[in-house]
Formats: C-alpha cells, sequence, structure tokens
C-alpha cells in the first residue's frame, strides 16, 4: 500500500505552555490561537480546554472549522513548548502486538491474522500523558526502556458494541504517540500469570503525544500513513499503518464490546517492527526520540533520570 504524503487539513488543535497553565489553541496557517476566543468569534462556546472539545465534537466540528477560517492577530499564542495536544484524556487504551512486521520481529512464527487476538492495556491518563521535550523519565528498576510509536486516534463520539462498517465514524481526530516501555518489567516468566503489563507499560511519563491534533475529517486513509522513529538521528521504525493486523475500525469495534469508548478516549494502535527489544537495545538518560507521521507532524523526547529514584 502506498502511503498518504498530505493530509488535507486546514487546522488542527494543540495545548502549549506550562504544565500549571496550559493555553488550548486552534493551530491555522502554522501558527497559534487561542482556542476561546477563536470559537466565541463565530459564535461558538468559548472552551478552554482541548478535551471539553469531545463532548459534543459533531457540533464542534463545523464551528472549528469557521474559526480556523476567522483566525484573529489578536488571539496569537508565540509558538512555545508544546504539551499533549489533549490534557487528559479519560482512557487511554493500547492495542499489543498489532503489526505483522513487529510480531515477525518478537520471535513469532504462525503471523496468520486468523492465529492472532487483539487485546488491549492501559496507560493512566493524567500520569503517563506528556508532551515533548525533556519530558521522559526512566521508569525506576529497568534496565530495558524501550521506544514505540504509534498511531493515536481519540474519539469524539460514545461507542459501544458498535460494527466495523460503522466505528471510524467514532473517531474525531488523531496525533501521534510514543508507548514507552520496561521490557525487563513487563516480564514474570516465574510466576502463572508470566506477563506484568501495569509494571511493563503503566509508568510515568510512558505515553508522550502531540505535537497536535489532526481531525479524522482531513485524513483520508487512516490505514495509509507513513510512520519513523529516529533514537539519536538513527532511524529504528520506517514502516506504514496498512501493516497493522486489526484496522483501526477493527480495533474500535472489538473496544467497544469490551467497554464503551467514551468522547476523549484515545487508542494507541499498535507499533510497527524497529523496537530495541529484538536487538536488545535500550534508552539510556539522555537519549532523544524523534518521531513521525506524515501529515500529523514531528515528536521529539529526551529521556530524563528517573524520578524518586
Amino acid at each position: 500500500m502506498t502511503p498518504n504524503t498530505e493530509i488535507a487539513s486546514s487546522w488542527a488543535l494543540a495545548t502549549v505552555g506550562d504544565p500549571s497553565d496550559p493555553i488550548a489553541c486552534l493551530e491555522a496557517g502554522g501558527k497559534l490561537y487561542r482556542l476561546a476566543p477563536s470559537l466565541s468569534r463565530v459564535g461558538g462556546a468559548p472552551v478552554d480546554s482541548v478535551v471539553a472539545l469531545f463532548d459534543d465534537w459533531a457540533a464542534t466540528l463545523p464551528m472549528l472549522e469557521k474559526a480556523a477560517a476567522a483566525v484573529d492577530e489578536t488571539d496569537l499564542v508565540p509558538e512555545t513548548t508544546r504539551l499533549a495536544p489533549i490534557l487528559y484524556p479519560g482512557k487511554v487504551l493500547c492495542a499489543g502486538a498489532n503489526y505483522y512486521a513487529h510480531l515477525a520481529e518478537m520471535g513469532m512464527t504462525n503471523l496468520a491474522k486468523e492465529a492472532q487476538r487483539l487485546f488491549f492495556f492501559f496507560k493512566p491518563a493524567r500520569n503517563a500523558v506528556v508532551g515533548e521535550g525533556e519530558t521522559v523519565a526512566m521508569p525506576l528498576d529497568t534496565q530495558a526502556m524501550d521506544w514505540e510509536i504509534e498511531l493515536a486516534a481519540v474519539i469524539g463520539k460514545s461507542a459501544r458494541a458498535v460494527s466495523v462498517e460503522d466505528a471510524l465514524s467514532h473517531v474525531a481526530a488523531y496525533s501521534i504517540a510514543l508507548d514507552i516501555s520496561a521490557r525487563d518489567l513487563n516480564q514474570a516468566p516465574d510466576t502463572f500469570y508470566k506477563l506484568d503489563w501495569v509494571a511493563g507499560k503503566a509508568q510515568d511519563t510512558s505515553c508522550p503525544m502531540g505535537p497536535r491534533l489532526i481531525p479524522a475529517s482531513a485524513v483520508s486513509d487512516p490505514q495509509a500513513l507513513a510512520l519513523k522513529l529516529w533514537v539519536n538521528d538513527e532511524l529504528k521504525q520506517d514502516d506504514t499503518t496498512g501493516d497493522m493486523i486489526f484496522s483501526i475500525a477493527e480495533q474500535i469495534s472489538i473496544a467497544s464490546r469490551i467497554m464503551t469508548l467514551d468522547p476523549g478516549d484515545v487508542i494507541l494502535t499498535g507499533t510497527p517492527a524497529g523496537v530495541g527489544a529484538p536487538k536488545k537495545t535500550f534508552l539510556s538518560v539522555g537519549d532523544r526520540i524523534d518521531a513521525e507521521i506524515a501529515g500529523i507532524g514531528h515528536l521529539s523526547v529526551v529521556v530524563q533520570a528517573p524520578r524518586g529514584a
């Protein structure tokens, strides 16, 4: 499948500034504008957080489109540190082992879709979700901190037991996310449960997101997006979302049979091949991770020393 190189969006959503005083922004024409006054100018509710927009996305979307066409220089926000665009998701639900080439590099031999079962794990939204910069702390007690780039889908309409055919209508926006993992803490070979998904995946700062949210209406085919990740300028992951085993629509349909997906929830949709585990090459303090998804942008974070050591 040939990946998309362009996403036809004239606007996006972002959150910038200090984590203690975040500024919700409408991004248009390469500039950032305060969200609340931009919406007020076109008759919309003066929402001052990005997450609040998803409570009624059907009504919000046309107002955002109007606001993007009527931005005013008085609402300009200087480009500054980008926080995670959505502070904070309701749930962060992550699809595990969902790319064919990634399964292969992790040692699976039967790669047939019929042999796979889609599974999910959680990340704690308020503790795990961070933005760009020196934001990712090495987990305590790990010697195997790993990287994974993922396309993140934000839910904009409540979903419960939805069909595959209808599933994408429940997606409001897309972003870039990193699933930072502690591979050694994920393993529990001497126990009956074998894997510890909380210790391995739910660490503080383990879910960088950004730099923006692109409306789903601008993405013609979310299964044809190029993803790339570098560690210290060395290309590690380079694939497209077309290599997913279970499509985004299938993921939403399956997840919605387990639980209700609420507006403002985020689904991380799996990672392609190129992670560190197969080669036992892991992250160290000071390493820089750069992640890019075509049409969405570039997310860069730097690994910091463990917190609370």
